[in-house]
């Protein structure tokens, strides 16, 4: 993309981290600075979806497949937004499949699947972690008195967790404490985001893609 445009945000974390309750409180906060801010969730399309959880579940190659075609076929629309507004904030992005499927798969198979993500959408300006301990999850879920599926299996947000925290690191994400208060994280996020340069100005360049050693959702 070039031209002005606005910063891409994306919020990572396992399911039931937090990121929809931050992503709205986050826009809200933004737009009271006088930003124009769009939200969008991942994945877009909900039949496609629900065809890459399914698929997933038996091979994560195909359910990649399923995110990556949802998510090509919505970066037009991205494209658009982010010349439009100042801010867009996302509910997930092309990490959670490197995090989720990717983590299943052999190390030259992951940084392939992560090469093909770039290719089909726009690279996040600043992605925001929001960190939490599956364990902590497996007690909010029962606190619900929620079902467990398949991707709450404890085992499996172990692994996408060690995965979510090594793109952090290789990255350099804004790594949140989601155990703390909803005031606290909203905090956290802003300081986050305090040097990224808001507004629509010269599109950025994207990160450059480094291999990963071995580390990467059934998402």
């Amino acid at each position: 993309m070039t031209g002005p445009r606005g910063r891409f945000v994306a919020l990572e974390g396992i399911d039931g981290a937090g990121k929809s309750t931050l992503l709205r409180a986050l826009g809200r906060a933004l737009r009271r600075q006088g930003l124009s801010v769009r939200l969008r969730h991942e994945p877009v399309d909900p039949a496609l979806g629900r065809l890459a959880q399914e698929a997933g579940a038996r091979d994560p190659w195909t359910g990649a497949v399923y995110f990556t075609v949802d998510r090509h076929l919505a970066a037009p629309r991205l494209r658009e937004d982010l010349r439009r507004y100042d801010v867009v904030l996302s509910d997930r992005s092309f990490y959670s499949t490197v995090a989720y499927q990717g983590s299943r798969l052999p190390p030259g198979e992951r940084v392939r699947l992560e090469q093909l993500q770039r290719r089909a959408t726009v690279v996040p300006d600043r992605v925001l972690l929001l960190d939490l301990p599956p364990a902590w999850l497996a007690r909010r879920l029962a606190r619900r008195g929620a079902a467990r599926g398949p991707l709450e299996r404890r085992v499996a947000l172990e692994r996408v967790a060690r995965a979510y925290r090594a793109l952090a690191r290789r990255d350099g994400w804004v790594v949140l404490n989601a155990r703390a208060s909803r005031p606290e994280l909203l905090r956290a996020a802003q300081r986050g985001l305090a040097s990224l340069r808001m507004g629509r100005g010269p599109s950025p360049r994207g990160k450059r893609l480094r291999p990963s050693r071995g580390r990467g959702r059934d998402r």
